[in-house]
């Protein structure tokens, strides 16, 4: 197929290979905009064939996520069949079996110069274990795995979780915490560039453009996490041949309802603050 050439102003590359999870959070920024629209997801060959187009630079890697991707029938084999000079970062809750893991795929193929863990695990306290997700952990870092914990400071549960994270730096598990985003107690919780984007009071006319690439689980494109989520406005497919990406400003009419995703302020991927996945302007 036709390479697919990332621009060098793109931040990231979202691969959601099924938005299907394990792990029940009540919070999950996933279903901000109600109900999480439902997908078909491909198969692995056809998502091989389909990120084997992409040509990306060594610091902007293929983010396999979900939903929770291991979940995917064919993670494995999708993971071990990606070209080798496209990079892989993995975002996973790691409630799959580890050992299977380890045993199938080199540390690696998922390990670069970057100053975060290319594997990331999500830890949710209300329907994880810390001590299994600990042990873990620091059995695929003596494997050799690039590997380190995240965790939102939700909260309900933001004492227990900068207690994990102590606990954790303290063994040399990379443990690092995230803002959270959304509705808590009626606050709109998280730091943003356009507050009032998702303040879910009124719909307005803006003009949006990205620095994100993000592929549903059928691989339709979408410039956001609102449109991604909600299935609206798909960009194109990675299954047309002709596709190409456009760095544009493109109208948009849920401002007002952004997934706060896409219009916090946050580290890019150098891990440097101050970055926002989009730039946003009024309409005429």
């Amino acid at each position: 197929m036709k390479p697919l050439k990332i621009p060098d102003s793109y931040n990231y590359i979202g691969v959601f290979l099924t938005f299907a999870c394990n792990l029940h959070c009540p919070y999950c920024i996933n279903y901000f905009e109600g109900k999480l629209s439902e997908r078909k997801t491909i198969k692995g060959d056809d998502w091989i064939k389909l990120l084997n187009r992409v040509e990306s630079r060594e610091d902007l890697p293929l983010s396999l996520q979900g939903g929770e991707p291991s979940i995917h029938p064919d993670f494995l084999h999708i993971i071990n069949s990606i070209k080798p000079n496209l990079n892989i970062d993995i975002l996973t809750n790691l409630q799959f079996d580890i050992d299977k893991f380890m045993k199938k795929v080199d540390p690696r193929r998922v390990k670069r110069d970057a100053p975060y863990a290319s594997i990331r695990i999500s830890y949710h306290p209300e329907v994880m274990d810390l001590k299994q997700t600990i042990e873990k952990t620091l059995k695929m870092q003596k494997k050799g795995f690039s590997v380190g914990i995240w965790s939102v400071l939700h909260p309900k549960y933001k004492t227990h979780i900068l207690e994990a994270q102590e606990k954790c730096l303290g063994l040399g598990i990379d443990f690092r915490t995230k803002e959270f985003l959304g509705e808590y107690h009626g606050k709109l919780w998280g730091t943003y560039k356009y507050p009032e984007a998702c303040a879910k009071k009124s719909k307005k006319k803006v003009l949006c453009k990205t620095s994100e690439l993000l592929i549903d689980p059928q691989a339709e494109i979408f410039r956001c996490h609102h449109d991604i989520y909600s299935g609206s406005n798909p960009l194109g497919s990675l299954f047309d041949e002709d596709f190409r990406i456009e760095e544009k400003f493109r109208t948009c009419r849920d401002f007002g309802f952004c997934n706060p995703c896409d219009i916090k302020v946050k580290t890019n991927r150098f891990q440097e603050y101050g970055h926002t996945s989009v730039e946003i302007k009024l309409s005429d």
